[in-house]
C-alpha cells in the first residue's frame, strides 16, 4: 500500500481532508484537491493510480470531470463517490469508464479494498 497513490477530489472540504488523514495512516499516499477544475490542473503533475472523485460539485461536475481524465489520462483508475440518490450518475459513471463507485457516506474499509482491486486492475493493463 506504500506506494499507492491516490488523488481525492470533492468538494466537502472536511471530509476530504478527513478522508485523506484515514488513507494516510494506512501508508496511502494521498493528494487533495476541492473542485473539478483544480483536480485536471493537479493532473499535470501528479499522476496518481486512483483518483476518488465526488460526483456532484459546484463548476464542473464528477462526470464531466470523469470524461476528460479518461480521455487524457485512460491508466487513471476512477472511484466515483455519489450521495443518496445518485446511484444513475454513478450507473452513468460506469459507462463512461469508471472502475467503480460507492455510496457516501463511506466505509474506509470498502474504499481501501476498491483502491486495490482498481491499481491492481490499472496495473495488470499497463
Amino acid at each position: 500500500m506504500k506506494d499507492w497513490k491516490v488523488l481525492l477530489v470533492d468538494d466537502e472540504k472536511e471530509f476530504v481532508v478527513t478522508l485523506a488523514e484515514r488513507l494516510g495512516m494506512r501508508g496511502i499516499h494521498t493528494e487533495t484537491v476541492f473542485e473539478g477544475d483544480g483536480a485536471l490542473k493537479k493532473l499535470e503533475t501528479y499522476e496518481p493510480d486512483v483518483m476518488v472523485l465526488d460526483l456532484m460539485m459546484p463548476g464542473m461536475s464528477g462526470l464531466t470531470v470523469l470524461e476528460k481524465v479518461k480521455k487524457l489520462y485512460p491508466k487513471i483508475e476512477v472511484i466515483l463517490l455519489t450521495g443518496i440518490g445518485s446511484t444513475s450518475e454513478g450507473l452513468t459513471g460506469m459507462r463512461l469508464g469508471a472502475f467503480d463507485y460507492l455510496m457516501k457516506p463511506l466505509q474506509i474499509d470498502e474504499l481501501i479494498q476498491k483502491i486495490g482491486l482498481a491499481i491492481s486492475k490499472g496495473s495488470s493493463t499497463n
